[in-house]
């Protein structure tokens, strides 16, 4: 397969992976809204559903199919023929169609899941491939738990797959258990070691069960995987998945790694917005990237450094994912820099004489209330502007 070699293809799979968290179904109508900001966004793939677990989501396959032109729309099945079945009948309408099939990899999947071997595992995956291929060209294999398989027989497995016609081999961190290093070194291994490799495209696809989901998948793309699947917000089952936007700003971030993707980053924030609000998911405020505090500086240290040169406490420009501009809060530890920041934003240009009363009484206040706002602030120097 030909591609550019430096160019990572995002796969969004917030509308299926990470609407089986409880509580987040949409509605139809919804998922196409999603599907159409995750377009204009530049996702590259959009999972858009498991058509064969419901009438609502093979409905929603059909229809987010027909809303988006740009993006391979993709459905997951499991390595059953019914499953294929509904998949591609889903995506009919799709201009770029993907069937997404696979099996577990690893022994305790094998063993305890589906209490079978690893050559009759191995034969099942290959004929779900085989039998995709005769609805689409495009078939994405993923060897389920991945993350705990034996590197020698997920090799086989992958080489098999990628024979049988796979496009793209994905890797799953299924449990969120690697550690980096391991991880990417499982990914090293397969790009090295796999003869056919070069025919397909591999994914990483990582859970954040240690808060290692992110990481992860760095170290995927670090060690030769070209596509990485995740979902905005990170949402997902149980501890979520891979952050898309956290992906995606370290490889804009570090452009030592020679690593890009096709994503307009301007609009992040706001698609951050619509999916919490639509699948009822706040965002953490310390959340990277997308929380309400990952752009506000309340340290006196810092607000300091960061009046002075904003790259003193700021990698990454918060208009570069949408969002208006970095915060000063005020807070009983901030210092005079930040208050006088404020209060010449109010039209208040202070001496140092009138700047040191009003910081102190400044901090008697906020030791006293949580949120400061405009008119406390005022209050500190009007009276004695009025005197």
């Amino acid at each position: 397969m030909l591609h550019n070699p430096n160019r990572v293809y995002v796969f969004d799979t917030t509308l299926r992976d990470g609407e089986q968290v409880p509580g987040c179904q949409l509605t139809t109508p919804e998922k196409i809204e999603i599907a159409r900001e995750l377009e204009a966004l530049g996702v590259d793939i959009i999972e858009a559903g498991f058509p064969v677990s419901s009438p609502g989501d093979f409905q929603s396959v059909v229809e987010i199919s027909k809303a988006v032109k740009e993006p391979t729309v993709c459905a997951l099945t499991r390595a059953h023929k019914g499953d294929i079945d509904a998949a591609a009948e889903a995506l009919q309408y799709a201009k770029h169609p993907r069937i997404h099939t696979g099996i577990g990899a690893s022994d305790m999947h094998i063993k305890h899941k589906f209490n079978s071997t690893r050559e009759e595992i191995l034969a099942r995956g290959v004929d779900a491939v085989k039998y995709a291929k005769k609805f689409v060209e495009d078939v994405e294999f993923y060897a389920e738990d991945a993350g705990r398989a034996d590197i020698e027989f997920l090799a086989r497995m992958i080489e098999a797959v990628i024979a049988a016609g796979a496009t793209v081999v994905n890797i799953p961190d299924t449990n969120g258990y690697c550690l980096p290093d391991t991880y990417g070194s499982k990914i090293r291994f397969l790009k090295e070691n796999v003869k056919n490799i070069d025919q397909a495209i591999i994914s990483v696809h990582c859970h954040n069960d240690l808060g290692l989901a992110t990481a992860n998948s760095v170290a995927g793309l670090q060690n030769g995987a070209r596509q990485f699947e995740g979902t905005i917000n990170g949402i997902g089952e149980r501890a979520g998945n891979t952050s898309i936007e956290e992906v995606v700003m370290i490889l804009k971030t570090h452009q030592q790694l020679n690593l890009h993707t096709n994503i307009r980053t301007q609009s992040i924030y706001e698609l951050s917005r619509i999916i919490s609000t639509q699948m009822r998911m706040p965002v953490q405020p310390n959340k990277a990237i997308v929380g309400s505090n990952a752009f506000a500086h309340s340290s006196g240290i810092h607000q300091d450094g960061f009046l002075k040169n904003r790259e003193n406490y700021e990698i990454i420009r918060p208009e570069d994912v949408g969002v208006p501009s970095a915060s000063i809060v005020l807070t009983a530890r901030s210092g005079r820099h930040a208050l006088n920041f404020h209060l010449d934003r109010l039209g208040h240009r202070l001496e140092k004489p009138e700047l040191d009363i009003a910081y102190k009484s400044f901090l008697v206040l906020a030791d006293n209330k949580l949120n400061i706002n405009d008119d406390d602030l005022l209050s500190l120097v009007v009276p004695r502007m009025v005197k």
